[in-house]
This record gives structure tokens, C-alpha cells and sequence, in this order.
């Protein structure tokens, strides 16, 4: 089966600054990476650069069997990239039904799909986007990147800064995304706990590069590496 994503050798930053050193990575589809790292060594750079919103320097990056290096972000969307970055970007003043069908595509995942999914947001279907509390909002900002029905779904740090109720919330509604629907996805987190029972293979970036690719059932049971690459304590880790 053809990658739904690979980098090869991917080199990129902001202007004149340099943030990736040569990364490659590949994910098959309906499969889910879990993209870890201490805070500034490149995650959301990286996702960005897949998205198509860095400057690249070097490097290919095809997506669904593409060539999509030199392509501009809406040429990437349109071909079926969704993301959910972190300031999640939803239309404070639209409704929560505007903020899905003013960007909704054709596909699986229909109006009716994604408030199953969250049934926080069929509550409020017509308050608009801030009188949404943050985890509200965050999970409008993913069900809006559903209703586009992506090929690819791209999380940075979705469950940052929320409570912990919300917080398992969003867990069991990822867990559904990437494991009951088969959603090829990649999602930044700072906690390995969290996030890696959910994936399938995980990453870990320093500086820029990858030091470490690997399952994430394997990586969940390293304790070295998790010490020394994340900071992660064995009690932490289970």
C-alpha cells in the first residue's frame, strides 16, 4: 500500500532561520504518528512545513503518492491535508453549525458524523464560536478540519492548556478518529502518556532531527529513551 506521506531529507525554517536539519519520516494510511519533543526542537515547525507554510530549503515531501514540495498550503489542503493548529482559528463569530458547513466538502464526514462525534458541540450548535469554553473550541477547530474529510489530519498540541475532563474527552474522540475511522494522522503532544496508547508509531525530534522512529507500543516501554529525550519518568511513562 502506497504512503499517504513521506519526507525525504526535509530541511525548513522562517526566513533566514533554519529549524529542520534533514527529516524524513513516512505513515501508511489509517495509520497515526504520535510527533514528540522537548518545547522548541521543531514539532510545530515541522507540521507547518507539511502544511506548506515554512520556507524549504531542501527536500522532498509527497503526499498521497505526490510530489506536493512546491506546492502553496490551499493547493495541499484541497488535495486533502487537514489541520488543527494550535490557536485552532475558528470563526469566533460565526455559529458552530456555520463554523462546519462554511468549509464542509463532500465525504464521510457529514454534519450529523461530527456532532455523534462530539456531542458537546450539538449542544451548542448555534452559539457562536467565543461563547465556546477552550476545550469547546478546540473541539470545534477538529471537528472543522473533519468536515473538510481530509486524507490526512495534522494535530498540534490538541489537548494543551485544557482541563482534565475535556482532556479525556478529546482522548476518547481521538481514539475513535485514528482507531475506529482509520484517519491517517499525525499529532504533536508533550505528554508521551497521553498520546502514545492512541498512535501507532512515534517520533521524537531534537533540534531540528530526529532521534528517535519507532513503534509506539516499543517506545512506550523504553525507559531510557523517554528519560533521556523527553524527560519522562518511569511512572510517567506507563
Amino acid at each position: 500500500m502506497a504512503e499517504i506521506l513521506r519526507l525525504e531529507n526535509v530541511a525548513a525554517g522562517y526566513g533566514e532561520a533554519q529549524v529542520l536539519h534533514g527529516v524524513s519520516l513516512s505513515l501508511e494510511p489509517g495509520s497515526a504518528l504520535a510527533l514528540l519533543g522537548r518545547n522548541g526542537v521543531g514539532k510545530t515547525t515541522l507540521i507547518n512545513t507539511i502544511v506548506g507554510l515554512t520556507r524549504w530549503r531542501a527536500g522532498k515531501i509527497f503526499f498521497d503518492g505526490q510530489d506536493v514540495t512546491r506546492l502553496r498550503a490551499d493547493e495541499r489542503a484541497r488535495r486533502g491535508v487537514g489541520w488543527v493548529p494550535q490557536e485552532r482559528n475558528i470563526f469566533k463569530s460565526l455559529t458552530v453549525d456555520e463554523n462546519l458547513t462554511a468549509i464542509m466538502r463532500p465525504g464521510a464526514w457529514t454534519l450529523e458524523r461530527l456532532y455523534g462525534m462530539f456531542p458537546r458541540l450539538a449542544e451548542r450548535r448555534k452559539n457562536m464560536g467565543n461563547q465556546l469554553s477552550g476545550g469547546e473550541q478546540q473541539m470545534l477547530a477538529i471537528a472543522r478540519a473533519l468536515a473538510t474529510n481530509p486524507k490526512l489530519l495534522l494535530l498540534d498540541e490538541p489537548l494543551e492548556g485544557l482541563a482534565p475532563i475535556i482532556i479525556d474527552e478529546l482522548l476518547a474522540a481521538l481514539r475513535r478518529i485514528v482507531r475506529e475511522e482509520k484517519m491517517s494522522a499525525i499529532i504533536v503532544e508533550q505528554s508521551a502518556r497521553k498520546i502514545l496508547p492512541l498512535t501507532d508509531s512515534a517520533i521524537i525530534l531534537e533540534r531540528g532531527q530526529v532521534a528517535y522512529a519507532g513503534a509506539s507500543a516499543d517506545l512506550a516501554q523504553d525507559q531510557e529513551t523517554l528519560a533521556r529525550l523527553l524527560g519522562v519518568a518511569e511512572k510517567t511513562a506507563a
